[in-house]
């Protein structure tokens, strides 16, 4: 096994994940088998207690694991299946260790940091890096470690040392440690400042790494004579040099790194320069070009509690994103704070309710998302009930479907007090219930998590023709709630179709309205599947319905592969082909640019 160190220096939020998945899209182009671990160094055993806020979103994994968000990058660009070990925290190896020591598997000694929690940590790390993950027998050819956090945290020490006898246990040839750091530009000089990546470089080898790659990140290409002068301060060859500056689009990331022979610098560190072919990256490339290229605009509305942090719904912007180049259409992303729609804000403060609706007004599709907590809970209805009634697409995921459900119950089931026992125990009209198998104790790994079948009860529902007219599907959960089994009979009497449900017949996972151009909702959460090559059905279809094609991926034979012609440049506001103004025809040279979609 073959080892790759990804560790990162002078601030937080370089793109560290990014650059650990796009050097395995390039080796895995090379023809090896590749698998990922994600370090975190923060006591959590895992991450499904973090706020948004603190953590961006929670990934959830087919394992039911609830893991750091760079996992998702890893398999999205990889198109791999990883396990909750493959996310190493402090906590998990902390839990570890003391079960150790309450069994005496430590046969009396004295339990200490060195060497007791350093060797298990290289020992989770071999274990989980010989579990394959692509699908095939046995282990992968590399693995790609990401430190998380920066080199000179006090909560990385322990990681640190035991990364660095690591490196010395497996020996030359199969350890690759590639720092990324910051050059700067000052806007005063005008010029590329290598001094804060020198010092990163000397903590990192006073703490007993050594890198043999350095990682740039920069505005621009870096200059041949900075190249130079860190070549010479940090003691690493010219060529083990890379730039990764910034660029429109992820995607973009691992032709830079061809570009830059980075696959012929790895192999040669790992002793693989005579295994390795030539990397094809032409799908990577055909694919981001075609996403800088793309002109007409399908405008898209996310309701949500924290669209301060588009961290926070990363899966979603990028299975929107997937859908929309699949569609030939230039994502916007207009984000919307749920409780800006509600009556307290117009009262409070009317810009913003006049701001947040004036969005949602002039969108082609809205999108309700998942979410804990009643803040906006009112806001998310009321957007369920503006995309219903002006039969706008919509799609409702987690929560989305719930308050979808509560809204069609208030407004055509006219029962005004229907809503989610987790927002209003007391009610008469429970909609939505906490499901019978939670615990109301304990937070952390009590949700119903993980890849759960969804079985098809409405063969010719728009989500089954999506899903190709399969009898099931596999999709992710993260849940504590559910609609109410007692109420979907009076529901589906009201014109409301359950088109999903799980294995026993009594937990709804997808609802549509028949009538209505396309409004599903989905109580599972279909981004963490969704792939750049292969878009997730339920967004694709939410992308052609608001550009008003729907009907050609539904074709049972082309849905997860429909490529839909540029065709002439018209917009589509609500669902409606209109001719498209300079303006929007031309919404690719504003600025508002986030890894190649379009946000305001």
């Amino acid at each position: 096994m073959k080892y790759v160190l990804v560790t990162g220096g002078v601030v937080s939020g370089l793109g560290k994940g990014v650059t650990a998945s796009s050097i395995g899209v390039l080796l895995k182009a090379c023809g090896l088998r590749v698998t990922s671990i994600k370090i975190d160094p923060y006591l959590n055993t895992d991450a499904g207690t973090m706020s948004p806020f603190e953590h961006g979103e929670v990934f959830v994994l087919d394992d039911g694991g609830e893991v750091d968000l760079d996992l998702g990058n890893y398999e999205r660009f990889l198109d791999i299946k990883l396990t909750r070990d493959n996310n190493i925290t402090t906590g998990k190896i902390y839990q570890h260790v003391i079960a150790k020591e309450r069994k005496g598997d430590y046969l009396g000694k004295t339990v200490q940091v060195v060497p007791h929690i350093t060797d298990a940590i290289q020992e989770w790390i071999e274990r989980v890096a010989a579990i394959p993950v692509d699908g095939e027998e046995g282990p992968a050819d590399v693995c790609v470690i990401e430190l998380g956090g920066t080199i000179g945290d006090i909560e990385s020490a322990p990681f640190i040392e035991a990364l660095g006898q690591f490196s010395y246990r497996v020996g030359p040839g199969n350890f690759c440690l590639v720092h990324v750091s910051l050059v700067p530009v000052l806007n005063v000089v005008g010029e590329q400042k290598t001094k804060p990546t020198q010092h990163s470089v000397r903590g990192l080898r006073g703490l007993g790494l050594i890198p043999d790659i350095l990682a740039c990140r920069s505005t621009k290409a870096l200059e041949e004579n900075v190249k130079e002068k860190l070549a010479q301060f940090c003691h690493v060859p010219l060529e083990n040099i890379f730039t990764l500056y910034d660029v429109p689009n992820i995607w973009h990331i691992p032709r830079l790194l061809k570009d830059q022979k980075a696959h012929l610098v790895i192999s040669k560190v790992l002793n693989l320069a005579s295994s390795v072919k030539e990397p094809s990256l032409e799908e990577w490339t055909s694919r981001a070009e075609l996403c800088a290229n793309l002109h007409v605009p399908v405008r898209i509305a996310v309701v949500g509690k924290y669209t301060s942090l588009s961290d926070a719904y990363l899966s979603i912007l990028k299975a929107l994103l997937h859908a929309s180049v699949a569609c030939r259409k230039k994502l916007v992303v207009d984000w919307v704070p749920a409780c800006d729609l509600e009556k307290e804000t117009q009262k409070e403060n009317p810009n913003a309710y006049k701001a947040a609706w004036k969005l949602l007004k002039g969108v082609d599709g809205v999108l309700v998302p998942g979410g804990f907590g009643d803040r906006g809970v009112e806001g998310k209805i009321l957007a369920a009930k503006y995309a219903r009634e002006n039969k706008i697409p919509f799609l409702g995921i987690c929560l989305g479907m719930q308050v979808a459900v509560i809204e069609f119950a208030r407004s055509v089931l006219c029962l005004h007090d229907a809503n989610s026992t987790e927002f209003k125990p007391e009610t008469k009209h429970p909609c939505i219930i906490f499901m019978p198998e939670g615990s109301r104790t304990h937070m952390g790994g009590t949700m119903r998590l993980g890849s759960r079948k969804s079985i098809f009860t409405v063969k010719d529902s728009k989500s089954a023709k999506l899903y190709g007219n399969k009898t099931f599907v596999d999709e992710r959960h993260r849940h504590r709630y559910e609609v109410n089994p007692d109420m979907v009979e009076r529901l589906e009497k009201a014109g409301l179709s359950f088109a999903a449900k799980d294995e026993t017949g009594k937990r709804m996972e997808i609802v549509e309205l028949p009538s209505h151009p396309f409004f599903i909702g989905a109580q599972f959460h279909p981004e963490y599947k969704s792939r750049p090559g292969k878009a997730s059905p339920l967004f694709l279809g939410l992308i052609a319905a608001s550009c008003g094609e729907l009907d050609s991926v539904m074709n049972p034979a082309s849905a997860h592969q429909h490529l839909i012609s540029n065709g002439p440049k018209n917009v589509f506001v609500n669902g409606t082909s209109k001719k498209a103004s300079n303006g929007l025809a031309d919404v690719r040279q504003n600025n508002g640019y986030c890894n190649g979609l379009y946000t305001r």
